[in-house]
């Protein structure tokens, strides 16, 4: 059985540089199919969902190439929307929690997803229901596929409305502000996530051409438009990670 042995008692001491947040980037990697033309993002995190969710959307047509150790360009002018109805979809969406951040942008710009059972950590109750709520409400009709047990989302083009989201979901929120962005009319979101992921994503879609305003409150606006543009994006450093080392470095007493 494997084990960790910790001797206590030692000061810390260095240099300690975060990765990029693992939240945001798999809601700014997902918003870069809400465009045909490149986006790039730098500072993405190198660990195993960031990774997955990179190698989901090649699978789908996105074009990614690395640049550096953590920057990478995305362009979805090809994107092949056969997949969405394959086996494969299905089963990678199941192995994988941050597929779902996929739904909004895809129904967004392209009218269609397909919902998978996702995957993750089991880490108590993680519903989608505000996410469906917020697609409903955008006019997206639900159609069930027996014959491989999941859910179509369809919209031939969603319209703008006003909600009051049953919880504040962080994941919600962002999924509803993809589809949104290129909705025709205004969204209201109220009782909207207001973490730092959200904030991040709103300033990278306004960059893209969207209009969303009430950034960092609990009430967006979005003005809907015909299409969005490239970007350029720089995730922030994963805020969990860097509370962790300073209780490491208060805890020890020591200088990090």
């Amino acid at each position: 059985m494997e084990c960790f042995v910790i001797e206590g008692g030692h000061r810390l001491s260095g240099t300690i540089v975060p990765q990029g947040a693992k939240n945001e980037a798999l809601q700014v990697i997902s918003a870069t199919l809400l465009t045909s033309e490149e986006v790039v993002i730098d500072n993405i995190p190198n660990i195993l969902d960031v990774k997955n969710l990179i190698k989901l959307l090649k699978d789908i047509g996105v074009k990614v190439t690395k640049l550096d150790e953590n920057k990478y360009s995305f362009c979805a002018n090809e994107v092949n929307l056969d997949y969405l109805d394959s086996t494969a979809f299905v089963e990678k969406c199941s192995s994988l929690r941050g597929s779902v951040l996929l739904y909004g942008p895809l129904l967004g710009r392209f009218g269609k997803t397909t919902i998978a059972k996702p995957g993750g950590d089991k880490i108590g109750r993680r519903r989608l229901d505000t996410h469906f709520l917020g697609f409903k409400s955008l006019g997206a009709k639900f159609v069930r596929d027996p014959e491989r047990d999941v859910f179509q989302i369809q919209a031939q083009r969603l319209k703008g409305s006003y909600m009051l989201l049953d919880e504040a979901s962080v994941t919600g929120t962002a999924n509803i502000i993809m589809a949104a962005v290129l909705a025709k009319g205004t969204t209201t979101i109220y009782n909207a996530a207001c973490e730092p992921y959200i904030q991040q994503l709103c300033h990278l879609l306004n960059g893209m051409g969207a209009n969303i305003s009430g950034i960092a409150s609990n009430l967006i606006t979005i003005v809907g438009v015909e299409r969005l543009h490239g970007a350029s994006h720089m995730v922030l450093p994963d805020m969990i990670e860097v509370g962790s080392f300073i209780g490491m470095a208060a805890m020890t007493h020591s200088a990090l």
